[in-house]
């Protein structure tokens, strides 16, 4: 039995028109541009206006894949929503992708495996593709982030991190052996997930909510950045040098390693840790921050928009975020 293979065969981004700078954040949280640039790396962000909403990021996000793969919302045959939440409690925001698609009755699948998401989904879609059950799955990384943050000097570490946005890939059934997704692999470790967390809201709390909860840091996102930084990278490294061995290659033969854009000073710890150069690695988070299950799309999808990306190039994608969890791919552009 042959089997099939598959392949990135068109991706898309969609980013909100309000640019937010470190020097908007100043003074909320009692921070310095040069902190937030020292810490981070971050210059700039996007938040979304008041009316945007999620789902108009993962459309728009969703068209342009659409329109590059060169086929239509019907052709598709599973979507893969990547987020941590959705325009509504419930049900999932794969659900209400597929509406404004206008493409009912396909499977639309929500994953919440956050910074690893579109890395998660790419390896589910590559497997559906593989066994002849899809032909074509839309894989979709898509946040809105600046609603949850704790925009006062308690939530700086973490809210000057994060920005809004949505990438989206066609992951297509292929017959060009030369360009395809090679491997994927996904891992996570539980025993850290309170490490990098939103405790709150939670049904384990009776009743759900309360005054007295809304008024306390629980609902917003809590970091042990050091914890976070340390795994981190050791996990990226070691997920990209599996990536290419698992190929038989070195990592001399990559052509591009795109990670997902979690901290400017991750991205040169993985440069450093790998002894490659720096423009090897694609980084924008100066530009976007860390829009968590979006980053890596809208970063291929900045750079094959941009020429960075060549035919037949050997990229690898790889992430490392909350959960723990982290993953890479290795694909044949």
């Amino acid at each position: 039995m042959t089997m099939n293979v598959s392949r990135i065969s068109g991706v898309g981004h969609y980013l909100p028109e309000r640019e937010v700078s470190n020097q908007e954040l100043e003074k909320k949280l009692d921070v310095s541009s040069d902190w937030i640039v020292k810490l981070t790396g971050v210059q700039t962000r996007r938040w979304v206006r008041k009316g945007e909403t999620l789902n108009q990021m993962a459309v728009g996000a969703s068209k342009k894949a659409l329109d590059q793969a060169g086929i239509s919302a019907n052709e598709i045959d599973m979507i893969i929503y990547s987020t941590l939440g959705s325009d509504h409690q419930f049900p999932g925001s794969g659900c209400y992708l597929q509406k404004e698609l206008d493409i009912p009755g396909i499977p639309a699948l929500d994953i919440r495996n956050v910074c690893s998401g579109f890395i998660y989904g790419l390896s589910i879609a590559d497997q559906y593709i593989k066994t002849g059950m899809c032909r074509h799955v839309l894989l979709v990384g898509a946040e809105l982030q600046s609603t949850s943050l704790d925009l006062t000097p308690r939530g700086r570490n973490v809210s000057v991190l994060f920005g809004d946005g949505a990438g989206a890939a066609v992951i297509s059934q292929s017959n060009e052996k030369e360009r395809r997704i090679l491997n994927t692999q996904i891992y996570s470790d539980g025993h850290y997930a309170d490490k990098l967390w939103a405790d709150a809201p939670s049904p384990n709390d009776h009743p759900r909510l309360t005054k007295a909860l809304l008024d306390t840091d629980r609902i917003y996102p809590y970091m042990d950045g050091r914890a976070v930084f340390k795994h981190a990278v050791h996990r990226f490294p070691e997920v990209i040098e599996e990536a290419v061995r698992k190929a038989g290659m070195e990592i001399s033969n990559l052509d591009l390693i795109i990670p997902h854009q979690a901290n400017l000073r991750i991205t040169e710890m993985i440069v450093r840790k790998l002894g490659i150069d720096s423009d090897k690695v694609y980084s924008n988070i100066e530009h976007y921050g860390n829009t968590t299950s979006a980053s890596i799309p809208v970063a291929l999808s900045e750079a094959v928009q941009k020429g960075v990306i060549a035919d037949h190039a050997l990229i690898c994608l790889a992430a490392f975020g909350a959960g723990f969890s982290w993953g890479s791919a290795l694909i044949r552009w």
